[in-house]
């Protein structure tokens, strides 16, 4: 049954009774996966317990006994903020209380056992709301009240619940600026690696979950050469931390949407499909293989493979289109083909892929670049060239081995990067074709 406060919910429950007493499954999949059970007993008829608006979600019912259960909205920016609802719960009733939504009882009986589950647990200063026990009309006259109970404020003076964010991890790249310009922060909360470096486990563990529905992790080490020799850092960044932010997905029933690579595949085929098992080249995809695996064991997930990035810093299409400007040559590869991505696609694909949940995006692997021809990097370069007002003919195209011959050792790459579009656009997705991202890129 639905109540006047938006998402809190009423389940009659089937009680079975026979000469021992009764039966009831008290909780069987709704709502919630819950992470701890509490059972508060009252001694008296008339305990009142309330309000309390803490961030999680409740499951609430008696074993014993009858309460009558009351609710505040609380939720800032909530359509039905300040509405209350209250009813009676026995045995044979159940309700839902969305996170944000102040929730108190009153014992009608003596020796009720009140009993809920909840899907966080309680931290020691973290962020709770509660309002006064007297924005409720109690059937009965409340009686042992707590301390705290008695002082807490009236919803008009109440600190309220802010709505959760998303946490976005590794801020300060291409793409973590690409989102900055999606999401608000409002929306968003935005951490660079100084502010949480997602390898340090401690800094990790201090993660209120609560706080988010969500989390985007732009983190990685992304030198492909550098990571031949620095494989452990490698790992940590892009194995490990993935691993560790599943599971804190998990602990907090969390989205977690993780950005992998067209490195995780050896380049044999013509296009990569999302079904394609990894195949990694070098050390650099070996990790972002075993991170892409890692970040499919958080329950709610979309992992979105990107390649060869251009966006807001250092990158490829920018030291072209640099090249191009000063007037200087670019020897570059012709051999490695794929397309390349443009930030603000990118950041744009996962903002659609979380707005459209899972009903519209079932959760799993997506391939996300921008759209158009598949080229080589050479023509990537010329183009990029073109439009900084450069001579194309300045980019001289070498193969991957005269490359190497030129600028010293390389750790390899797949020679065919392009991932196919199919699963991102039946979700109501469309990339810019990567020819005009460039060009208002460079504009």
């Amino acid at each position: 049954m639905q109540t006047p406060i938006e998402g809190l919910t009423v389940h009659e429950l089937a009680v079975h009774e026979d000469n021992r007493g009764w039966f009831k499954e008290n909780w069987a999949g709704q709502a919630l996966v819950p992470r701890q059970q509490n059972v508060s007993f009252n001694a008296k008829a008339g305990t009142t317990r309330g309000m309390h608006a803490e961030p999680w979600d409740k499951w609430v019912s008696v074993a014993t006994g009858r309460v009558y259960g009351a609710w505040v909205d609380m939720r800032e920016g909530s359509a039905t903020f300040g509405e209350k609802f209250g009813t009676e719960i026995a045995p044979g009733t159940a309700v839902f209380v969305p996170r944000g939504v102040a929730n108190g009882f009153q014992a009608l009986e003596d020796n009720t056992a009140y009993i809920y589950l909840v899907n966080q647990r309680y931290r020691p200063g973290g962020e709770y709301a509660f309002c006064s026990y007297r924005e409720i009309q109690w059937p009965l006259a409340p009686t042992e009240l707590s301390a705290a109970d008695k002082e807490h404020p009236l919803l008009v003076d109440a600190p309220l619940v802010p709505p959760r964010k998303i946490l976005v991890t590794g801020a300060g790249g291409q793409l973590g600026t690409a989102l900055r310009a999606v999401w608000g922060e409002r929306e968003a909360e935005f951490r660079t690696r100084a502010e949480l470096d997602i390898t340090d486990h401690a800094a990790l563990a201090g993660v209120d979950g609560s706080r988010y529905w969500a989390v985007v992790n732009c983190a990685a080490y992304n030198d492909v050469n550098g990571a031949e020799a620095d494989r452990a850092g490698a790992w940590a960044a892009n194995a490990e931390a993935p691993a560790a932010l599943a599971r804190l997905c998990n602990e907090h029933d969390l989205t977690l949407v993780h950005v992998s690579s067209d490195y995780i595949f050896d380049g044999t085929r013509d296009v990569h499909t999302e079904d394609e098992v990894p195949s990694p080249l070098s050390a650099y995809g070996a990790s972002k293989a075993a991170g892409d695996t890692a970040a499919q064991t958080a329950r709610r997930h979309y992992v979105v493979r990107t390649s060869w990035v251009f966006g807001h810093g250092a990158n490829f299409v920018a030291t072209m289109a640099g090249l191009a400007r000063a007037g200087k040559q670019a020897n570059v590869i012709m051999d490695q083909r794929g397309r390349p991505t443009w930030a603000e696609d990118l950041a744009k694909g996962i903002a659609h892929l979380l707005a459209a949940g899972p009903e519209r995006a079932p959760y799993g692997v997506y391939n996300l670049t921008s759209d158009g021809d598949t080229a080589g990097r050479d023509e990537i370069a010329m183009a990029a060239f073109v439009a900084a007002g450069g001579d194309p003919a300045s980019v001289h195209p070498v193969t991957t081995e005269q490359y190497r011959e030129l600028a010293g050792p390389e750790a390899p790459r797949p020679a065919e990067s392009t991932l196919a579009l199919d699963k991102i656009k039946a979700t109501g997705f469309s990339p810019t074709n990567w020819r005009a991202a460039l060009a208002l890129y460079l504009a």
